[in-house]
């Protein structure tokens, strides 16, 4: 059974009150980061390999490789198909990333069916194919499909952003924030969306780029 759908900013502005009304500490971090953003985009091939391109790199990186793969049309399986490793490899990917693209634009994924698949079963889909691990599919489920209780307990933004916020002595791990953030449920897409925003203003704050 597929759950609640993140469509609007008023679904985003739902789920931060019900967290903030269950967690002080999220009340604190939203005063501080005002509304936070819908961060939808339409789903399908880009999206996910605009996914895969952000794996373990800074939002700024990974901004400019995409700018460079929309340059060079290389954004679609076609486009992936169509260009050669070295044009890729102008474009910013390493060699790892090369090989995850060409392995999403050689699979045969149904972007239509994940949209009414359950969020357990999206994310099994996804990892199957080479190079997609379980960020990158839940990052895919929260912004692309608009997933309400998904999280990415394996982002290292969300984890320093949760160390920050809940006083914790070191970053947690991906296992123990994963089950910390089953306390956020139906709404952890949201809390996803708190924890980046309060990521960037704890940052910035402490004269760090994020």
């Amino acid at each position: 059974m597929v759950g609640r759908i993140i469509t609007t900013d008023a679904c985003v502005a739902e789920g931060a009150a019900y967290l903030a009304a269950q967690e002080p500490r999220f009340a604190r971090a939203l005063a501080q980061t005002g509304p936070l953003p819908l961060r939808r985009k339409p789903d399908g091939f880009s999206a996910l390999l605009d996914a895969i391109v952000s794996q373990q790199i800074s939002v700024a990186a990974a901004n400019g490789i995409w700018q460079r793969m929309k340059a060079a049309q290389a954004c679609s399986r076609a486009g992936i198909n169509r260009l050669g490793d070295e044009d890729l490899r102008q474009c910013g990917l390493s060699r790892s990333k090369i090989r995850y693209a060409r392995a999403l634009a050689q699979s045969n994924i149904s972007f239509r069916a994940l949209r009414t698949m359950p969020d357990r079963d999206v994310i099994d889909e996804l990892t199957k194919i080479t190079g997609i691990g379980q960020w990158t599919a839940e990052i895919y489920a929260m912004f692309a499909l608009g997933r309400a209780d998904v999280f990415a307990p394996g982002d290292l933004a969300l984890q320093e952003a949760t160390r920050i916020l809940f006083d914790l002595s070191a970053r947690p791990t991906e296992k123990y924030l994963r089950d910390m953030a089953q306390n956020w449920s139906p709404w952890k897409s949201v809390a996803a969306r708190l924890l980046f925003a309060y990521y960037r203003v704890a940052k910035s704050r402490d004269g760090i780029s994020a």
